[in-house]
Parts: C-alpha cells; sequence; structure tokens
C-alpha cells in the first residue's frame, strides 16, 4: 500500500495515553477463489452458475477498523483508510501503537464514510491512500469514490466477453466483521481472505450476461446491492502469527534516505497546478528550484547530448507539439527509425512510471535512456559530461543549481528531471468550463457527457464509456491498457518488463489534454485524426485474451455512436487543448544551443 512519508499511527478513543509498551499488527489481504491462491488474468475459475472467469483487477478502499477488546470494548480509529490493489502486490497495511490486551474481533468499512466521500479529493497528500493519482478509484465525473472495483473477463458463447463490477455509492457501503484470536502483548500479524467465488455465489448467486457484466452502482441498481451482500461475506480470516515487537523492529524497508543535491542558495521553484489535481509525488532528494529547472531546461534544448550533436530532446518532443513528435515513429542519429510514437511529455509530475511499456520508474531514470539508445541519440553519458564541460557557462549553472560546478550524469538527469516535472499543463477550454469561467457549446457539451457516461443499455446508458480509462481532472491513469489494436500482437508492450502473460499488448494510458495538437496517435501512431481513434472506439475494436474489460464488455468492435455524436466527442476533445501551455516553448537563446 503507497503511503505519505508518515507511518500510520491508530489512536484509541479509550486510552488517554500510549502505554509504556503498545503492539503493532500487520494485516495481509489475500485474493482467493473458492479456498485457494487466486491467479490473476486466468480464464480458468467457474463460478456457482457454472460459468468459466478470469479476473484482471481486484482493488479496494477500507476505512473505520477497529478491533473488540475480550471485555467487549471496541477501540478504534475514525479517520484511517487504505487502499488495496491485489493484482499490483499492494496488499498489506500496519496498525501500530495498539493497547495490548486479547483482542476477539476486528471489523472495518469497505468504502468511504459519506463524509469523507463527498469531500474534496485534492486535498490528500501525495502518497495518501485517498489521494486519486494513487488509489485511481475516484470518479472525477461524480465526485466520488469506487470502494471496490473487480474486473476480469468470462466466456460467453464460444468468445470471452469482459465483466466490470465497481461498487460505488453512499448505498454501497459495506461492512465486515470477523472473529480472531488476537494477544496483542506482542506484535502480530493476520491475513485475510477476499474470496472472489464467494462474491460470485452467496447469498446471491451472479450470473453473467450482457444485462448483468457491469454495475455502477446507480440508483435501482439491484446487481449492485447484490455484490455488496455478497461481498461483506467474502472475507475472512485465513492465518495469523507473532511479529517482532516494536523494540526489536528494523526499518522495514532497510534503505539508507537518501539527501538532497541542492545548492545552498537555489531558489525554491513555486510549482503552480490546478486546484482540482490531486497533490503530486514530487521527489523528494530532488527538490525543484528555479535554477534546476532552467540549467534542465537548456540541456533538453542542447544538441550536444546526442552523438552527432544535432539531436536534442526537443527534436522528438516539441514544445509547440505538447512536447510531442508529428511523425510517427522519431528519427535518430544514424538515421535509424523507431517502433513507438514519441509520447507527449506533459504533468508527468502525477505518472509514477514512464515509457510506453513503463520501464522507468522515474524521471530521472528515464531521461538519461533516449541519450544511450543506439536507435535514438547514441551517445555515451561520459561524451555528454565531457562535452558539456567544456562548455565555461555549464559548470556556474551545475554550481548555482546543485552545490558544485562539477558535472555528472546524475546531475544530468536531475535537472532534466526538474524541467519536465514543471511542464503542467492546466488552462484549456475545458478546465475554464470547470471553473465557471466560460461554456461548452452545445455539441462540445454533448460530448463532454458522453465522455463520461458509460455503454450500458440495458440500464439506460448510451455514452462513450471513455471516462475509465482517461477520467478524473488529470485525463490520464497510471494503468496499462489493451485498448483492442490487434488480436496478435507484434509488439506485446508491457510484457516485455513483467513477464506477466496478462500484461500482453498492455500499453500505458496517456493523457488526453492537447490531445488535438499530439497526433498521430497509439503507441505505433497508426491513427492520423481524432475522428480515426473514434472510429476505432466505436467499429474496431479487436478482441484478444488481455482486452481491458471496460472494454471487452462492449459489443463486437466497440460501442456504436451515431455520426452526430462522433463528431460531437471529437469536438469535446479539442476543448482539451491549451493555447498558453503550446506557447511557452524555450526562448530562441536556448534552443539555438
Amino acid at each position: 500500500m503507497k503511503r505519505a512519508g508518515k507511518k500510520f499511527m491508530l489512536l484509541f478513543a479509550t486510552a488517554m495515553a500510549l502505554p509504556a509498551f503498545a503492539a503493532d499488527l500487520r494485516v495481509d489481504f489475500l485474493p482467493q477463489f473458492n479456498g485457494a491462491p487466486l491467479t490473476f488474468d486466468a480464464l480458468k475459475y467457474q463460478t456457482a452458475a457454472g460459468q468459466k472467469i478470469s479476473v484482471s483487477r481486484l482493488d479496494l478502499l477500507a476505512s473505520e477498523i477497529a478491533l473488540r477488546r475480550a471485555d467487549g470494548i471496541w477501540l478504534g480509529q475514525t479517520n484511517w483508510f487504505a487502499y488495496i490493489s491485489t493484482r499490483d502486490g499492494k496488499t498489506s497495511f500496519s496498525l501500530e501503537h495498539i493497547p495490548p490486551g486479547n483482542y476477539d474481533r476486528v471489523r472495518f468499512q469497505i468504502g468511504l464514510p459519506p463524509q469523507i466521500n463527498h469531500a474534496d479529493a485534492a486535498q490528500w497528500p501525495a502518497g495518501h491512500a485517498l489521494n486519486p493519482d494513487v488509489n485511481h478509484l475516484y470518479w472525477g465525473w461524480s465526485r466520488e469514490y469506487v470502494f471496490l472495483a473487480l474486473e476480469g473477463g468470462w466466456q460467453n458463447s464460444g468468445s470471452e466477453s469482459g465483466f466490470s463490477f465497481h461498487l460505488a455509492t453512499d448505498r454501497e457501503l459495506m461492512t465486515v466483521e470477523l472473529p480472531v484470536a488476537l494477544d496483542l502483548n506482542s506484535s502480530s500479524e493476520i491475513q485475510i481472505a477476499l474470496d472472489i467465488g464467494k462474491i460470485f455465489s452467496a447469498p446471491n448467486k451472479i450470473e453473467l450476461s450482457e444485462t448483468s457484466n457491469a454495475t455502477h452502482s446507480r440508483t435501482n441498481d439491484s446487481l449492485a446491492d447484490q455484490l455488496r451482500q455478497n461481498i461483506e461475506g467474502a472475507f475472512a480470516i485465513v492465518g495469523q502469527a507473532s511479529r517482532l515487537s516494536l523494540t526489536q523492529k528494523t526499518s522495514e524497508t532497510g534503505a539508507t534516505p537518501v539527501l538532497p543535491l541542492i545548492a545552498p542558495n537555489a531558489t525554491p521553484y513555486r510549482f503552480s497546478f490546478s486546484k482540482f489535481f490531486p497533490q503530486p509525488d514530487l521527489p523528494r532528494d530532488n527538490p525543484l528550484t528555479g535554477e534546476g529547472v532552467a540549467l534542465g531546461g537548456k540541456l533538453f534544448f542542447d544538441r550536444r547530448l546526442s552523438s552527432n550533436n544535432r539531436l536534442s530532446c526537443a527534436t522528438c518532443h516539441r514544445p509547440n507539439d505538447a512536447f510531442s513528435d508529428p511523425r510517427r515513429f522519431s528519427r535518430g542519429v544514424g538515421g535509424e527509425i523507431g517502433t513507438r510514437n514519441a509520447m507527449a511529455l506533459e504533468n508527468l509530475a502525477w505518472k509514477d512510471s514512464f515509457f510506453w511499456d513503463g520501464r522507468a520508474k522515474t524521471l530521472r531514470e528515464q531521461a538519461l535512456q533516449p541519450i544511450q539508445n543506439p536507435i535514438e541519440m547514441h551517445e555515451s553519458l561520459a561524451d555528454v559530461v565531457a562535452k558539456i564541460s567544456a562548455d565555461t557557462y555549464y559548470p556556474r549553472l551545475f554550481a548555482n543549481a546543485f552545490g558544485s560546478p562539477e558535472i555528472t550524469s546524475d546531475k544530468i538527469a536531475r535537472a532534466l528531471e526538474q524541467f519536465l516535472l514543471v511542464q503542467v499543463s492546466f488552462d484549456s477550454k475545458y478546465d475554464r468550463v470547470i471553473i465557471g469561467a466560460t461554456n461548452f457549446t452545445a455539441q462540445e457539451q454533448r460530448g463532454f457527457k458522453l465522455f463520461n457516461t458509460e455503454y450500458d443499455p440495458y440500464h439506460g446508458q448510451f455514452g462513450a464509456d471513455c471516462f475509465h480509462c482517461h477520467g478524473g481532472p488529470l485525463l490520464q491513469s497510471q494503468d496499462f491498457a489493451n485498448n483492442g489494436l490487434d488480436s496478435a500482437f507484434t509488439d506485446l508492450g508491457r510484457y516485455k518488463i513483467t513477464q506477466r502473460a496478462g500484461d500482453a499488448g498492455k500499453f500505458s494510458v496517456p493523457s488526453l489534454r492537447n490531445v488535438a495538437v499530439t497526433a498521430p496517435y497509439m503507441h505505433d501512431g497508426r491513427f492520423r485524426t481524432l475522428e480515426e481513434v473514434v472510429e476505432h472506439y466505436c467499429t474496431g475494436m479487436k478482441r484478444s485474451a488481455t482486452l481491458d474489460p471496460n472494454l471487452a464488455k462492449h459489443p463486437d468492435g466497440g460501442v456504436p455512436l451515431s455520426t452526430d455524436d462522433k463528431k460531437a466527442l471529437v469536438a469535446f476533445l479539442k476543448t482539451l487543448t491549451d493555447e498558453k501551455y503550446l506557447r511557452a516553448a524555450a526562448p530562441p537563446a536556448l534552443a539555438a544551443k
């Protein structure tokens, strides 16, 4: 579970002060199917209705945890939350400073209390369980959270379809209470199973069909109510053990803290973004400074970072095109052609992996790879350092940013990271409509509604279903998805990094901000226009084993939209263009270097 720098503290209502000794409790969630460990992405599980399914996503938000002492008194905290993402391995949390004693029950909620569910989601700090950039469970269009997301595939008349269960709204807040036998006179661990087989069985047997393969917990949604009852009974304690006492514990990570590298007199950079954006998790060991950002900008446009001194980062990431490349594939120093379209660079402070396949975990790591790539800039880091060290101007810039004139590849990466982090776009027509400064045209308004409405004709919804992958104010996702471009893959995408069969054909989900100026589209640049992109999602989607469930649940080909609705959707997408961002290109003096 991703957390802020400080540890969670459980403060008990009946204790005025902590006792001399306090225990801690680690809680692990284990996904299962009918009592056996769950294997994700495997179409092999049979439900109580006799249907074969796979599971590709199981995420949830927990809150209001409490323990019951043997004397019947419940001790707990109300202002406590956890995010669990079982496929990604984020399955545990720790409760600390629990008064010692014997406890016989544990209770928690799946979901959030109404006052939290409807509060401003932008208030939560970076790393907090409720930060939308952490949990990906916030519905920006309805201003509330998804409490539990269960997605996967199912065998439907010989072909694989998809199901997408999103339990949300105050009505579907779930309470789980389980018996335990905890002796917290020493620290302990408990394992809680969440059994998917039970979610499909008792007390309500769930049978998938075109009318019941999705729920978004709308009013009078009987499927959501049935799932809530089943989920509340799908948890069980399956293991517990003692752990080292707090006085004997070592650091959870064992890692040595990395100290910031910053000049003593460097000027803090004023990082601005929309009040609707989540709080970003900026690197603590590379604080933003005016000097660091300026240095990164100079390096970004410096052609000496390439082996032939002719290509800069900006050659393939043009500022006036939202730092994208209008060519389908970029051309390297030796004339070689790449195999993937150059991604637009915007709002990267809210991403936690980079490149189409997510192989870089930080911008600092990402920034150095194109320099060394033999198809791209084809230069060694040692030669880059030597070339720019010979420039009498650069040592002073490095000293101003990092406190020493010495130039290293690490400092180059840090400077580029700072420059890229501050490329923020949030002043499009769409943003001005959100704050009430202007209005959509009738066509744009129709496109906006289509974008944020699912396609679920059996519940009276006829939208374009875009928000599942491109929701929230950032209009992007941390996820990787197969969006139906091919039924067989020439580029395996995310699979090359994870080696998980369920990741074959999946690629990073990009932001749609400035999408009207970042053609061509998709990882391979196969579509030249927004009209072609929309047509793909209406008639061109191809089925495969890893097709995203939110697309697989639609009819063959995609979401059937009328000609007018397709035009309305494109009109809305054009409102995402931020002219001010596009005009913020580098000054000629920098670009000429």
